[in-house]
């Protein structure tokens, strides 16, 4: 008989299959954190310790990976798939954080926007739902509006010539079509109006607390804003990005075009009307 030959088996890279399991891992610890606060199972604490557990995996696994190309390279053993794949799952994890960490360097370390910082909207029925933990409920005062101004000087009131009821129906309209989760509400009437509502941030999922205020003046209704995130000293921009979006939508929706108002009748003319004579 002719004698058997034993083909050699390519090794898999140890370093690189370690590299897979502890990326995919930190994806999944990734998606267990989203679920939680969305979920709203705990408060915000054991989320942020979730996520960041899977922050620390991911950059592990990246380590990791890049130890399995020196060692495939160099010994030719299996496993470059698993290592890229480590690669690109760590790099996706970490690329949201970092981005966040470039406008938080950029950005003053605010959480807390109104459009005015004077007599800011004050929370109610928001003031309860807030925890110890939670950040206070006054505003910060003059050092957080003057870093308000130099980082977004767009952020003002909004004045609009309708009433105050109609302006207050058509700002509830669009809060209801963002899905907000209005937690208080009174119409304008010998009082200022206030919608107080919670927002939720894209991704995370996180509690924001918004609170509009409708007050009459003599052209129309003054419109003031308040977004506050419930937690952090920073917010990365996304209470300024919120009331940016919000003013300018309450602004188209409550601007009455012109060619759209009913015209008035012509008066009407007698129909057989004499002639006048001409005068010399």
């Amino acid at each position: 008989m002719p004698p058997r030959r034993r083909f050699a088996e390519e090794t898999t890279s140890r370093l690189a299959s370690w590299a897979r399991r502890i990326a995919v891992f930190a994806l999944l610890t990734a998606l267990l954190s989203i679920i939680i606060e969305r979920a709203g199972i705990f408060e915000i604490m054991p989320v942020l310790a979730t996520f960041g557990a899977s922050l620390v995996l991911a950059v592990f696994a990246i380590l990791l990976a890049f130890a399995a190309f020196v060692v495939i390279w160099r010994q030719g053993y299996k496993g470059l798939g698993q290592a890229v794949l480590a690669l690109l799952i760590g790099a996706a994890l970490l690329a949201y954080p970092g981005w966040l960490g470039i406008k938080a360097y950029r950005l003053p370390m605010i959480a807390d926007i109104t459009t005015d910082a004077i007599d800011p909207p004050r929370y109610e029925a928001i003031a309860r739902l807030r925890t110890r933990q939670a950040n206070p409920v006054a505003y910060a005062g003059l050092y957080a509006a003057e870093l308000q101004k130099s980082a977004y000087p767009d952020i003002e009131p909004l004045v609009v010539t309708i009433p105050p009821r109609a302006a207050f129906e058509a700002t509830r309209a669009l809060v209801v079509k963002r899905r907000w989760q209005i937690i208080n509400e009174r119409a304008p009437d010998r009082r200022d109006g206030v919608i107080e509502a919670v927002a939720r941030t894209p991704i995370m999922g996180f509690r924001d607390d918004v609170i509009i205020r409708f007050r009459a003046v003599p052209d129309g209704t003054r419109i003031d804003a308040r977004s506050s995130s419930r937690y952090g000293r920073h917010d990365f921009g996304t209470n300024a990005a919120r009331l940016r979006a919000l003013i300018e939508d309450i602004d188209t929706a409550t601007t009455v075009d012109k060619t759209e108002q009913p015209q008035r009748p012509a008066k009407p003319q007698p129909a057989n009307k004499p002639p006048q004579p001409a005068r010399r």
